[in-house]
């Protein structure tokens, strides 16, 4: 393997309040366990360093306690976080995430008009420099403001030849916002890798199976279109025809927020050191089933080594 690729990654680090109780209520007074550093894209870039990669995190949290968490946690695990800016007047944002008995999640969120959403343009210059891989997702486009830095660095990726890694993370909100979605599609076409969840393409681009969509995106230019199955392991589809279900790992779940960005970043990390593809899905699949047996989004992020002897326990 090579050493040490450099991975960009930019959007939300924020922190997360998790109700104690399934089927709690957010309409009356519960228990509330946290706060847990969390973000996807600062989940992924996490994960990504602790698998080996040089990771930076562009993004901004208040100056505040919360903010003191995020940065504590990112720089303890390896992430340059020299481009997180501080905020003296704005709080960190925070999410709020209720479990159901039927598996499912609720999320309020308290991002926009935090200090975690004002990632922009300004101040972006250099950013890419050096870089392998820049890391977008679709779970920043909360404002004009963060689309349109999003577009600026994949823009610049592009111009610069920097691969571009893009997890479309779809937000329900975001499927009413035409113009964040045209932008969107357009960071999606100019992806190498894409690492979409099961029905995220389809959403995005319009009626057509998961399959379908990679293939047209293969065919457009894209290196790797992954399809993440949860449980069920992922499908890795590759440019020239290569097609594979790669199987998941049964464990005990605890709680499931940020498995696909634990995946994400193990799986960046591994291809973008020269792990065969296959192999890194299943690295990335053993990750992202290890991630949630721990309570909080970051909790269970594992180093390569552990996800490695996993592996190889069966």
């Amino acid at each position: 393997m090579s050493l040490a690729p450099r991975l960009v990654c930019v959007g939300e680090v924020l922190v997360e309040m998790v109700a104690e109780e399934i089927g709690q209520s957010a309409a009356e007074p519960g228990h509330w366990i946290g706060p847990y550093p969390s973000g996807a894209p600062a989940i992924l870039a996490d994960q990504a360093a602790l698998c080996g990669a040089d990771v930076s995190m562009i993004g901004c949290v208040g100056a505040d306690p919360f903010g003191d968490a995020c940065l504590a946690r990112l720089e303890g695990d390896g992430v340059d976080v020299g481009r997180i800016a501080r905020d003296r007047e704005l709080p960190t944002g925070v999410a709020f995430v209720r479990y159901h008995e039927d598996g499912s999640r609720s999320f309020i969120f308290h991002v926009a008009d935090s200090a975690s959403g004002q990632v922009d343009a300004a101040g972006l210059a250099g950013a890419l420099e050096g870089a392998d891989c820049l890391h977008l997702m679709g779970s920043s486009a909360f404002s004009d403001r963060s689309v349109g830095a999003m577009l600026t660095l994949a823009r610049d990726a592009s111009a610069r030849g920097v691969r571009i890694s893009f997890d479309p993370n779809i937000r329900p909100e975001m499927l009413t916002r035409e113009a964040h979605l045209q932008g969107l599609r357009e960071i999606l076409g100019r992806a190498s890798y894409v690492l979409a969840s099961e029905g995220e393409l389809p959403a995005l681009l319009g009626d057509g199976s998961d399959t379908d969509w990679a293939r047209v995106l293969l065919g457009r230019g894209a290196e790797i279109v992954v399809i993440k199955r949860g449980e069920k392991g992922c499908t890795l589809l590759q440019r020239g025809g290569s097609e594979e279900d790669v199987p998941g790992t049964p464990v005990a779940e605890v709680d499931p927020t940020g498995a696909g960005d634990c995946f994400g970043g193990t799986f960046l990390a591994a291809v973008l050191q020269g792990v065969p593809p296959v192999q890194a899905a299943r690295y990335a699949n053993v990750a992202g089933a290890l991630s949630v047996t721990e309570r909080g989004p970051m909790s269970g992020n594992r180093r390569l080594d552990e996800i490695i002897d996993r592996l190889a326990q069966g």
